[in-house]
């Protein structure tokens, strides 16, 4: 599968999401920012992703529906994280997903694009339901799907060889 990167020019990808932390007014934080790692936002993805199906097993819905956010935030931290910029901002990772989104329009592919900002919304919602405790489980799992969908879809495009390790 094509990366971005094959489809963009690469060197698009570490300003767009500077850019995005910018709008967010997400400043660097030197003290913190060393530990916060692209590897280390990968793992807690996958992390999110097992305990979200747990947690939806267990019937714990609301459990599920952040775990499921979660796979989504870090994923967004992840790829920020390896162009350059550490998110520290829930809005700094809602402006990062609207710059890669951007970046995937303006390499001609609308239709993935606005399909990323769906899923990202989503993504919010369930991140809500984890306060609110209102979402069924069908609901829930549909959402969680989606947010691994969006999660490998992310990797494809903007992660290095494709996928997290």
């Amino acid at each position: 599968m094509a990366t971005i990167a094959t489809l963009y020019p690469s060197p698009g990808i570490p300003p767009a999401v500077a850019d995005a932390l910018s709008n967010a007014n997400d400043r660097p934080r030197p003290a913190e920012d060393a530990a916060r790692t692209a590897p280390k936002y990968a793992a807690l993805a996958q992390e999110f992703r097992s305990g979200a199906w747990r947690h939806l097993e267990e019937g714990d819905l609301a459990q599920a529906s952040n775990k499921a956010w979660g796979i989504v935030a870090e994923t967004v931290k992840a790829i920020s994280a390896w162009h350059g910029s550490v998110i520290h901002t829930h809005r700094s990772i809602m402006e990062v997903v609207s710059q890669l989104s951007r970046l995937v329009a303006d390499a001609g592919d609308a239709e993935t694009a606005n399909w990323i900002g769906a899923i990202f919304l989503t993504a919010s919602k369930l991140h809500s339901n984890f306060y609110e405790d209102e979402l069924n489980e069908d609901i829930v799992l549909g959402g969680l799907i989606q947010c691994e969908q969006l999660s490998e879809r992310l990797y494809a495009l903007f992660w290095p060889d494709g996928a997290a390790a």
